[in-house]
């Protein structure tokens, strides 16, 4: 694998900005976590939260020789990886993060995507590890993914590929916050299990009384963790929604294979932790919907190996080159 590039010192520090919280560590070359520290996310207020990442990466600084900060956030990242172009969920347009925790903390930082991150972090040191051209999608809240072709982060001209989340599905489909119709996560995402869930347990199947009990009753209390619970357990109706789930992955993903020819795919995000129940409808559908099946190589869909760790591990080893 060719990596991005020098190595710039050992110890490095990942940052991964969540809603919630802020999570860092202190990485050595190998992506080993050497020290880790999380606090809470101060909302969505832009200063308080580059003034606490800086507070984070000085309290592990303090304790490590780190030489070089690398910060994932969900949003676009100019082609610099200094400047946010756009942030959903914090009001970051056009914010120079870059240059401004650097001013803070006395280190050189790197911007990145959180999912691009986290892909890097699995391509580096996880399931991709093996192979020079991996596809990571994640699936949470919304999906998410990175692109690593020939051994380098897809980042493309302006910095911002990679959002295979808005991939067109439905023509004309459900509305996006985006603000298209038919986006890839309005269908493949843990938010979409959920939606889709609780409108099949509020149309009194009985099918779904086992899950509505665990659900206190309430449709509207059925979770994406309650759903995976359910199904571990062999509850029939749990299982056949993480398999429409999956189909409509394997359907989205057979589309991006058939434009990135990756030699593995790998699946990561909070649904993933259902495995097998959710890997096998994809690859089922992947494989019957896979523009030459039976005439090309078939890549591997893998579970992602780092977990929650994927991010800070990727973050870190991006600022070293």
């Amino acid at each position: 694998m060719s990596g991005e590039g020098p190595v710039r010192g050992d110890l490095t520090c990942g940052i991964d900005i969540g809603g919630t919280k802020i999570a860092g560590a202190v990485v050595a070359g190998d992506g080993t976590i050497l020290d880790e520290a999380r606090v809470v996310s101060p909302a969505t207020d832009p200063e308080a939260i580059e003034s606490t990442v800086a507070d984070l990466v000085r309290t592990l600084a303090a304790r490590h020789p780190v030489t070089a900060v690398g910060v994932g956030a969900a949003g676009y990242v100019d082609a610099r990886r200094a400047t946010v172009l756009f942030a959903p969920n914090i009001a970051w347009r056009d914010e120079p993060l870059g240059p401004e925790l650097t001013r803070l903390t006395g280190l050189p930082v790197t911007i990145e995507n959180d999912a691009n991150a986290a892909a890097w972090g699995e391509f580096r040191y996880g399931a991709g590890k093996d192979v020079d051209d991996q596809l990571m999608v994640t699936v949470g809240t919304g999906v998410g993914g990175g692109v690593i072709a020939g051994g380098r982060l897809l980042r493309g001209g302006f910095g911002v590929a990679g959002e295979i989340g808005h991939l067109c599905l439905v023509p004309d489909g459900r509305q996006c916050g985006c603000g298209n119709l038919g986006c890839f996560e309005q269908y493949g995402s843990g938010s979409a299990l959920e939606r889709e869930t609780r409108a099949a347990a509020s149309g009194s199947s009985l099918l779904a009384r086992d899950l509505l009990d665990r659900a206190g009753g309430d449709p509207q209390r059925i979770t994406g963790p309650l759903i995976t619970a359910a199904a571990q357990d062999g509850d029939r109706f749990a299982i056949e929604q993480l398999a429409s789930l999956g189909h409509w992955l394997g359907h989205g993903i057979a589309s991006l294979v058939a434009v990135l020819d990756p030699a593995v795919i790998v699946i990561g995000g909070g649904v993933s932790e259902a495995g097998d129940l959710l890997l096998d409808p994809i690859r089922e559908a992947f494989g019957r919907e896979l523009t030459g099946r039976g005439y090309r190589p078939q890549a591997e869909i893998r579970a992602a190996e780092l977990g929650n760790e994927a991010g800070v591990i990727g973050a870190a080893d991006l600022a070293r080159s």
